[in-house]
């Protein structure tokens, strides 16, 4: 098999990683064997869940794919990788642990977002939808990373979350607190609490382990190429509602492009699709949430006019800001 990439970076230009090359794909077989693995186990778990599993497993499970998505969501997306809102310790911590059931390494999440927002589409964007549906879904997984990819994303600065302490901590400590909040926790209280089985309970757990990755990756393939563009029509990034309820606000994918800064990651203005907004508007409410940015309704318009494909729909908009304006204080995006 040949494993020579078709792109060199010695004459490197601009041109280079804004167009999308031809190339060969060098599979990593562990990636392979792993990913096998687990998508054999969430199918049997799937089974388990209809045929022997109890019902509290049922249940637990389902908060346990809710929290951990809230995890990237709110956590590693909005917080830490757009710094769209801040956040005190003990909502770090909360969102940390949540990130952790994901098996994540914050930093390594961040610096991958944060490469895919500054080089998107592109041979430099890890998930590249240019691809197409199956590449930027889960077939950057089971090859080796773009040179343009390990380049650019060593470029990425994090230095805002290395003097983090928490984010710190779990750098250090990711591979001990990723396996035991991701399995270990999730695949144990079943079992002493409410009587589980070995065999439903971590099986069961793995399928919740899968579908909270192919939900989440739903935003790197199919809010890339299906949907609507109301924002920008010239960036492949899509509103995509089935996105939207799977990954608990995620879907409003041209606007987050366009405003990647805004912590609600869309104009829409009610919670109906949007969770991980209410979980943001209820800890700012708490106090534990602060420094809300937005994206000011004039400048949306504007771009939306400028730019968009026609289909901005501004509906509860007002109503919404109108019901947090004593709750919330926002600050502008500059």
């Amino acid at each position: 098999m040949d494993t020579t990439e078709t792109i060199t970076l010695t004459t490197e230009t601009k041109k280079d990683w804004t167009e999308v090359h031809p190339r060969k794909y060098i599979i990593v077989p562990q990636n392979f064997i792993k990913i096998g693995y687990i998508h054999l186990s969430a199918f049997y778990g799937i089974y388990l869940c209809l045929t022997s599993a109890k019902w509290q497993t049922l249940i637990f499970t389902y908060i346990c794919y809710v929290v951990t998505m809230i995890g990237v969501t709110a956590g590693a997306h909005r917080l830490w990788s757009h710094k769209a809102y801040k956040a005190k310790y003990p909502l770090q911590i909360i969102l940390i642990t949540f990130l952790s059931m994901a098996n994540q390494r914050l930093t390594h999440w961040v610096r991958d977002h944060r490469t895919h927002h500054k080089y998107s589409d592109t041979d430099a964007d890890p998930h590249n939808a240019s691809r197409g549906f199956f590449f930027s879904h889960i077939g950057w997984m089971f090859v080796k990373k773009h040179p343009l990819v390990k380049e650019k994303g060593s470029q990425i600065s994090l230095a805002d979350l290395y003097q983090n302490p928490v984010v710190s901590f779990q750098h250090k400590y990711a591979p001990y607190m990723t396996k035991f909040f991701c399995f270990v926790l999730p695949t144990t209280v079943p079992i002493y609490f409410w009587g589980e089985t070995l065999n439903n309970s971590w099986n069961i757990n793995m399928m919740r382990y899968v579908l909270n990755m192919h939900f989440f990756f739903l935003v790197n393939s199919i809010a890339h190429i299906w949907g609507n563009k109301p924002y920008n029509q010239f960036i492949k990034s899509v509103e995509n509602k089935f996105v939207t309820m799977a990954t608990l606000g995620e879907g409003f994918h041209n606007f987050h492009h366009t405003f990647p800064h805004d912590y609600k990651s869309s104009e829409l203005g009610h919670y109906t699709l949007n969770y991980t907004t209410a979980f943001i508007d209820f800890f700012a409410w708490v106090g534990w949430a602060y420094d809300l940015r937005t994206a000011s309704p004039e400048g949306i318009a504007r771009k939306a006019d400028r730019d968009g494909d026609g289909t901005r729909k501004i509906s509860n908009v007002d109503d919404y800001s109108n019901s947090n304006q004593t709750l919330i204080q926002h600050s502008e995006c500059s």
